[in-house]
């Protein structure tokens, strides 16, 4: 009777975490990036996340967006030495431009993520400061 008494503990406590668990979603994780390519990240010592398991965000990504420019360059001279032909200038740069951020990860970066419950897709958020 004891024993059958244990039995049904266990199982609430058991029906107590899952509920527990069922109402957090996601579970913030931190890693480090051990290989840019393939790309890697090491997780707690013991897990090793592939490209696979890993969704980027824009923060830990290379990508191109548009800006509006309205500024003027400095005066420069642009002759070659002893050329007295051609004095500074400035050029005024306007409008839209495309420029890339280079914002990929690297090896040895420190980063956040968010894991799906009961998942193995890990959302990389952005990188952090500091040791793990």
């Amino acid at each position: 009777m004891l024993s059958d008494a244990n039995g049904i503990i266990e199982k609430i406590k058991r029906a107590a975490l899952e509920a527990q668990d069922a109402a957090k979603p996601v579970n913030i994780c931190y890693g480090e990036v051990i290989s840019r390519i393939p790309l890697k990240i090491r997780v707690e010592q013991k897990l090793l996340l592939g490209e696979k398991q890993l969704i980027l965000t824009r923060n830990v990504t290379d990508f191109t967006t548009t800006i509006s420019v309205d500024q003027e360059t400095e005066k420069e001279a642009m002759a070659e030495e002893g050329d007295e032909s051609v004095s500074p200038h400035s050029h005024r740069i306007t409008g839209a431009k495309q420029i890339t951020v280079h914002n990929g990860l690297k090896t040895g970066d420190k980063v956040v993520m968010l894991r799906q419950q009961e998942g193995q897709k890990f959302i990389v958020a952005d990188r952090i400061g500091g040791s793990l």
